[in-house]
This record gives C-alpha cells, sequence and structure tokens, in this order.
C-alpha cells in the first residue's frame, strides 16, 4: 500500500455544477427580459465603521463606483487586504455585481449570494442566472448581490495550467493499472505538478485563499454596501462561508439562508465517505425512475441494473473510449459524467442518453456531462473553478487520519456504495499543497446571532441531508425546513412550501417553524 492514504479528488461540494446547461440558460435569457429597475446611485456609502480597527479603516471607509454592466446591473470592485491579520502584505480585489431592486427605488437593502464549490462565480450566477439563484419577490425587494470570493473568476484569481495541460491534469489515463503502487505514485506526481503551477502563477495568494478571509471579505463588502447586518443567500459550500461569517461576526447577522448544508464539524475523510454514499444513494434513485422507461439501457432490478452499471465502468477502466477530440473515456471521466448528472432530477435523462452511447462505444455526451461538471466549454475553461476549489478545501481541511481510518473508509464505501465506490478514492492533491493548511473543523454556533435558516434536502447527493441536520442543530440559533426530495439543494427549485419559507424570512424577517417538513 502506498503511504500517501488515497482518497478522492476532493470533489466534495459543488454547487449548482451538474444543473442541466438549458435551466442556466434560460435563466439567463429571463433575466435580459426583465424591466428596467429604478435608478441607483452610482457610488455607495459605507456603513457606521465604529469598532473596526484602526488599521483596516481604509478598507472599510472605501467608497464603491459603480458602473452600468446593462439594463439591469451595476459592476465595481471592493479593495481588501490579501492578508486580513497583516494588511501591510498588500490588497486583492473583489469583482461585485449588482442587479438593481426591480419593485422599489429603496430596497430592504443588499442580499450577498453564493453559488458554492468553493471556486464558482456569484458574478457569473447573478449576470447569467439571477432567477435562478432567487425568486422575484426577493429581486423586487433587496438589491441581489454576486461576488468572486477571492482567488475566483473576476476576483484575484488562483491560476495554475493553461486549457491543454488542465486537460491532460483531468482526463489523461493513468498507465499503471488502478490501485496499484505504480498508479498511485502517477498520480499523486501530476498533483505535484499542478501544485507547483499554481503556486508558480498566482502570484503569492495561496496561502490566503481560505474560508475564514473570504469571511471577512463578505463583513467588508457589507459594509461597504451600505448595511449594518449582513443579509445572505448561501448555497453548498456556500453555507460553510455562512456559517463562517455568523461565527466570526454573529452580532452583525441579519437573516441568513444556507441551502444544502455542509457540516462544518466533519473530517475530510468523512466528507469522502458520506458523500459516496450520498452519490450511490440518488444514483439508485436515478436507476428505479430509468427503469420505468422503454429508453433505459438497462433491464432488471435496480440491484441488477446497478451491477450491470458497475460492469460498464470496470469495462471503461480496462479499455478506454476514443472521443473524437481525442480525449479518452475512462473510469474516472465516466464517473464524473454519472456525478455531474445526479445533481439535478433534470438532468437524468442526459445520463440515461450519456450511458445508453457509452454502451454503444460513443463517449461523446459523456464528456459533455464531465465538461459541464469542469466548467469546461469548446476546449476553453470557462473560470477556474477547478484551481480555487483546490485552493480553498487545501487549506481549509486539516490534514488527518491514519492508514488504518483510511481503509476502514473505504471498507465502509465498498459496503454501502459498491457501485462507486471503486473510483472514489485516489492519492489526496493535498498531501502535495505548497502550503500547510489553517483551518478547522470544529461545530458552529454563532452565539448571539439571528435566527439562520438551513435548507435540506432528503436525497441531496453531494451535500446529503444529515449535514443540514447537523448545521442546524450546532447553531444556536438555526432552524431547519426539510425539502423531501431529489437533488442538490431546495430553494427556488419548485417547492412551493420550501420557497414560501424562504422568501417569508428574507422578505418580513419572521423564521419558519424549526423542522418544517416540505413534502
Amino acid at each position: 500500500m502506498n503511504p500517501t492514504r488515497p482518497r478522492r479528488f476532493r470533489r466534495t461540494v459543488a454547487v449548482l455544477a451538474g444543473l442541466v446547461a438549458a435551466s442556466l440558460v434560460l435563466s439567463g435569457c429571463l433575466s435580459s427580459m426583465i424591466p428596467d429597475a429604478a435608478p441607483r446611485p452610482t457610488s455607495s456609502k459605507p456603513a457606521d465603521t465604529g469598532g473596526v480597527p484602526a488599521e483596516l479603516l481604509p478598507y472599510y471607509e472605501q467608497t464603491l463606483d459603480w458602473s452600468g454592466c446593462n439594463e439591469t446591473f451595476d459592476c465595481t470592485t471592493v479593495t481588501a487586504p490579501l492578508d486580513w491579520s497583516d494588511p501591510s502584505k498588500g490588497d486583492i480585489e473583489l469583482s461585485v455585481i449588482r442587479h438593481r431592486a426591480e419593485g422599489t427605488t429603496e430596497p430592504t437593502g443588499s442580499l450577498l449570494t453564493n453559488p458554492g464549490g468553493p471556486g464558482s462565480s456569484g458574478v457569473e450566477l447573478i449576470r447569467d442566472s439571477v432567477s435562478f439563484a432567487v425568486s422575484e419577490p426577493v429581486r423586487r425587494q433587496f438589491d441581489v448581490i454576486g461576488f468572486d470570493p477571492r482567488g475566483v473568476g473576476e476576483s484575484t484569481a488562483v491560476t495554475c495550467y493553461d486549457a491543454a495541460d488542465m486537460d491532460a491534469y483531468l482526463f489523461d489515463i493513468p498507465e499503471g493499472a488502478r490501485g496499484t503502487d505504480a498508479w498511485a505514485d502517477e498520480l499523486l506526481e501530476r498533483h505535484e505538478g499542478f501544485a507547483e503551477a499554481c503556486d508558480a502563477n498566482s502570484d503569492g495568494i495561496l496561502p490566503y485563499i481560505t474560508t475564514e478571509n473570504a469571511a471577512r471579505d463578505m463583513d467588508l463588502m457589507r459594509a461597504v454596501l451600505g448595511d449594518e447586518e449582513l443579509y445572505y443567500l448561501g448555497y453548498s459550500y456556500g453555507t460553510f462561508l455562512g456559517a463562517t461569517y455568523a461565527k466570526l461576526f454573529p452580532e452583525k447577522v441579519g437573516r441568513l439562508v444556507l441551502d444544502g448544508a455542509v457540516d462544518p464539524s466533519v473530517s475530510n475523510l468523512d466528507v469522502n465517505v458520506t458523500q459516496g454514499i450520498g452519490f450511490e444513494s440518488a444514483l439508485r434513485a436515478y436507476m428505479a425512475d430509468c427503469l420505468t422507461d422503454d429508453e433505459c439501457p438497462f433491464r432488471g432490478s435496480v440491484d441488477e441494473a446497478m451491477a450491470d452499471l458497475g460492469t460498464l465502468l470496470a469495462s471503461v477502466d480496462r479499455d478506454p473510449i476514443p472521443n473524437a477530440d481525442g480525449r479518452m473515456l475512462g473510469a474516472d471521466s465516466l464517473m464524473t459524467a454519472i456525478v455531474s448528472a445526479l445533481y439535478s432530477q433534470d438532468s437524468w435523462p442526459y445520463l440515461t442518453l450519456a450511458l445508453t452511447e457509452v454502451l454503444q462505444g460513443n463517449a461523446d455526451i459523456a464528456f459533455q456531462l464531465a465538461d459541464f461538471y469542469y466548467d469546461r466549454l469548446d476546449g476553453a475553461y470557462i473560470g477556474n473553478q477547478t484551481e480555487a476549489f483546490r485552493a480553498y478545501n487545501c487549506m481549509d481541511y486539516p490534514a488527518e487520519g491514519t492508514d488504518e481510518a483510511q481503509t476502514a473508509a473505504e471498507a465502509t464505501l465498498a459496503e454501502q456504495a459498491p457501485t462507486i465506490a471503486p473510483y472514489w478514492f485516489g492519492p489526496d492533491p493535498c498531501s502535495v499543497w505548497p502550503y500547510p493548511p489553517t483551518g478547522v473543523r470544529e461545530p458552529i454556533a454563532a452565539e448571539g446571532a439571528a435566527p439562520i435558516v438551513v435548507v435540506g434536502t432528503t436525497n441531496d447527493p453531494a451535500t446529503p441531508y444529515e449535514w443540514s441536520v447537523s448545521l442546524a442543530d450546532q447553531l444556536s440559533s438555526g432552524v431547519l425546513v426539510t425539502r423531501v426530495g431529489e437533488g442538490h439543494t431546495g430553494y427556488n427549485k419548485g417547492n412551493p412550501c420550501v420557497d414560501a419559507a424562504v422568501e417569508t424570512y428574507l422578505l418580513e424577517g419572521t423564521p419558519p417553524e424549526d423542522d418544517l417538513r416540505c413534502g
């Protein structure tokens, strides 16, 4: 056994990646048809800066200059310290977009949003899909704010590989047989090359790409936007960002909604196992649905169909399928395609098409799903989601575990997720990251904070429901809303009960009853 303790490639919580592309495109089109909103000032006056340390006052007292992005959006940048503990180390820039409140010239305030990842672009979400991110009643009352956290997208960003090198890193088939020392050594060498490129090309920012720093950036944005309290809607990883904010600034918590929660107290090893089991559960739900359709490429019971899918994965692992662009579809890329489609029930028909074609020796649709997962389009990477994801997770998750714990975790996954387990673990890329982690894994209580609404979906594969239950229990003011259903996250997904609970809280400040269950 190679001593590097294999881990899944830490793709633990990627919010909204995996939603069907058509939904995102449609949302973007709808946002462009919204009537002109009321004009806004071209500058923003900061909120009261009482209690801010003197060395941080220049940041909190900055005035934002907005410029129009199009008819309904304004854009600006916020300057933040690279190192919040030592502002003398220099500055970074944070890209911010504002969708002006549609129904009033005096909005309730700014509603900051985060789509997750870590590494997903909040600017892109609001610019292209604002109606997907928040409902019409919320858009009428709030200035909806999207931002790219430090290290992400249009903010001061982590930079690693060009498209060709990224393709090789993500898609090349290892020469060694899966599970052998040669296979593990080859993958670890790739991770090391990637980490070295990130360090060389990111201008010294890697040690400061942490969720705690991003939460402090969010308080800065709250202040310079002119809000005394934070109104916030965070999805998936965005729940960890929001909970971290509440831990650091409980007295500044206004109305926080955390949808598809990450449990801040669990280790990376536990995250991997729990999420693997979650995706197996979602895959079984997909398979049960697929078997009711004549177009499904599988037959028999769910257990029989899952066994056949396992055989298919093993087949492409032995004999990868060539794609027209030169890439080879092996088991890892096929698993990425499967995971991508399981984020949203709307994507299940695409998974059926992909698996049907793979059985016929065609990899095209499977690669489309995998590309969507990695934010890849026509051979180019739209953002730096993969780079930022790695940077945050390697700094946020402390090194932990033993070989015995890893072996036990693999055994648990093999028992409870037998289809996924053979392709879920690999050498830990963070073991060769150039900087040691600074994050901690511990419960977050946020004593003194206003009510914080946590939304969990019962068969969410990416952020399993038990994490939402746990976070709501940890938070001293946590209120749990349960959506009974499939897919990742629960708000604005067509469940009137969930939507009403969230909107009533955001718009009126009245939290739902705790343990509200929405069928």
